[in-house]
């Protein structure tokens, strides 16, 4: 079936993909959403469901005056973004981060998305390039993007695809928890937007407990990859916890077992190190282990976890995992709107641009649909400033970066331009974010309460 050249159409329906189809629809373009799951699956995702979250449940901080991915936060939820919606009604307690429970995350927005007139869900796979009637067409496939489609477009930049390596932590059943040994309680007792400060699981390691525990993660036995995968990078920010912990003895102790802000009940005293659990679903039933994302394989984890005070009885929904992500040279390949060079009836959103981060892919996707509905309708798009967070993660991936070197980038204030006048610490980056609202509220001009309502409606 050939759709109507005013249509949008966009191939796969991850966090990115979603919010250009709402983006679309609420500006009055129809949408058709191209989704493969569950005719074709993926390594990483569990169900069909769009928008589904393969990794962590957590958006980060939503400190929008210290943090910018905060910041990014109340940028798309000024740009009445359904992601940011959806999160902030499906909110966990998380200390200063915005959890979410994934399931209801993901159903609320696939039942908008599915309501809304203007939009349609194809459930099929896009194998290869868009047929040529397709004239204008978002590409959201992510990280894990189908290999027809992504040979396709290397054929046709002449470029091989950037990758790297994302790894997955793995969920503990609540009851197999053993509260005896660990308490509840945030770094520095922090509370956040759905938090009390008391949001986290911290089971304790004293120093040899802690030596035993590396030395387990160093030697277990390990997924092994395929050739064509062995010079395959890791993204910094998910790397394993057995390659964090095989850069140092300390490493851990200094990452995602910091035992900074936090005393054990049992001694009044800081542990050695920390293993923390956060809530994963509203029901608080499933807590996942922060930053244990892992390559160790299922047996290994299971034996190598259970050592860990606190959880010598877990009970795991699910184990960690591996998959290979690919992304595109975007500083060489697209133009400051998102656009192929090569073809520019086609836009690309979300991970696969080499933004890291469900946010960010998130925000990418809310201007390609913004772009293409103002192309059209005639206009020429404009993308917002550098000194917001959305402006400055799309330059960075569009042209700020060096294309030689081009790795995938969260949000941070580094990306902005400097700020006139002298600030120090907090001060300074606490001034980029109110400059930062000022002009991505001119940016948005009128439309900014018609489609926040919207959201905050659906």
């Amino acid at each position: 079936m050939t759709s109507s050249t005013k249509h949008v159409h966009i191939i796969g329906g991850g966090l990115a993909g979603s919010e250009a189809a709402w983006q679309l629809a609420q500006a009055g373009v129809p949408v058709v959403l191209h989704e493969m799951r569950p005719v074709r699956g993926t390594e990483a995702h569990l169900t069909e469901n769009l928008a589904e979250l393969v990794c962590s449940n957590s958006f980060r901080s939503d400190d929008a005056e210290n943090n910018a991915v905060g910041l990014l936060h109340e940028e798309m939820r000024r740009a009445g973004s359904l992601i940011l919606s959806a999160a902030d009604k499906h909110k966990l307690p998380a200390g200063g981060a915005l959890a979410v429970d994934r399931h209801g995350f993901s159903a609320a927005v696939q039942e908008t998305l599915l309501a809304h007139p203007l939009v349609e869900l194809r459930r099929e796979e896009v194998a290869g390039l868009p047929p040529d009637e397709w004239q204008s067409v978002i590409v959201a496939t992510g990280p894990l993007t189908s290999p027809a489609l992504a040979e396709a477009i290397a054929k046709l930049t002449g470029e091989e695809s950037l990758a790297f390596f994302d790894a997955i932590a793995p969920i503990v059943h609540l009851e197999s928890i053993d509260q005896s040994v660990a308490w509840k309680q945030s770094r520095y007792d922090k509370g956040g937007p759905a938090g009390d400060g008391a949001d986290y699981f911290n089971c304790p390691m004293d120093k040899p407990q802690y030596d035993a525990f590396v030395a387990g993660l160093l030697s277990g036995d390990k997924t092994e990859f395929k050739q064509w995968e062995h010079n395959t990078p890791y993204f910094n920010g998910c790397q394993p916890i057995e390659v964090i912990a095989g850069t140092g003895p300390q490493s851990l102790r200094f990452g995602p077992m910091k035992p900074v802000g936090l005393r054990d009940p049992r001694t009044g005293t800081r542990p050695w190190a920390v293993v923390q659990l956060r809530q994963d679903n509203a029901l608080g039933t499933l807590w996942n282990i922060v930053g244990f994302q892992t390559k160790l394989k299922h047996g290994e984890q299971t034996r190598l976890f259970r050592t860990i005070p606190g959880l010598q009885n877990a009970e795991f929904a699910r184990l960690g995992g591996l998959h290979r992500n690919t992304f595109l040279n975007s500083p060489r390949l697209l133009d400051p709107t998102l656009r192929l060079k090569a073809m520019p009836r086609l836009r690309f959103a979300g991970q696969i641009t080499g933004c890291e981060g469900y946010v960010e892919s998130a925000a990418i996707g809310l201007l390609t649909g913004r772009f293409a509905a103002a192309e059209l309708r005639g206009e020429t798009p404009s993308a917002p400033p550098n000194t917001t967070a959305m402006g400055a993660l799309l330059g960075h991936i569009t042209g700020g970066a060096d294309a030689t070197t081009f790795q995938p980038m969260n949000v941070n204030f580094g990306l902005f331009p400097p700020i006139d006048g002298t600030y120090r610490g907090k001060e300074r980056k606490q001034a980029m974010a109110r400059r930062a609202l000022v002009d991505f509220g001119k940016w948005l001009g009128p439309s900014l309460d018609k489609l926040a309502q919207a959201a905050d409606a659906a």
